[in-house]
C-alpha cells in the first residue's frame, strides 16, 4: 500500500465529488465513474461518508480493480482506484 505522500503525488483521470451524499451514494458514483476512464487509469472519489472506505475497497476487489489507498482530507476522503478492466 502506498503512502500518503506517494498517494498525494498520484495524478487522478477523472475525479467523482460524491460529498455530502450518504451510502449508498459514493458507492453508486464510483461504480458509475469507473467505467468512464480507461482500462489502468485512476479514479479518485471524494467522500464525506466514513462507511465509503471500507465500501469501495471491497467493491474494487470484487470487481477486478486496485484499491490504491484513501487520503483524509478535511473532513472529506479522498479514494483512488485504478481500474483493471
Amino acid at each position: 500500500m502506498a503512502t500518503q505522500e506517494e498517494l498525494k503525488q498520484i495524478k487522478a483521470d477523472k475525479q467523482v465529488d460524491a460529498r455530502g451524499t450518504a451510502c449508498p451514494g459514493p458507492l453508486l458514483e464510483v461504480k458509475k465513474g469507473i467505467t468512464t476512464v480507461e482500462v489502468g487509469q485512476v479514479m479518485e472519489l471524494l467522500s464525506s461518508d466514513q462507511s465509503t472506505n471500507k465500501d469501495v475497497p471491497r467493491w474494487a476487489k470484487k470487481r477486478g480493480h486496485e484499491y490504491l489507498g484513501t487520503i483524509e482530507d478535511a473532513g472529506f476522503w479522498r479514494i483512488l482506484v485504478k481500474r483493471g478492466k
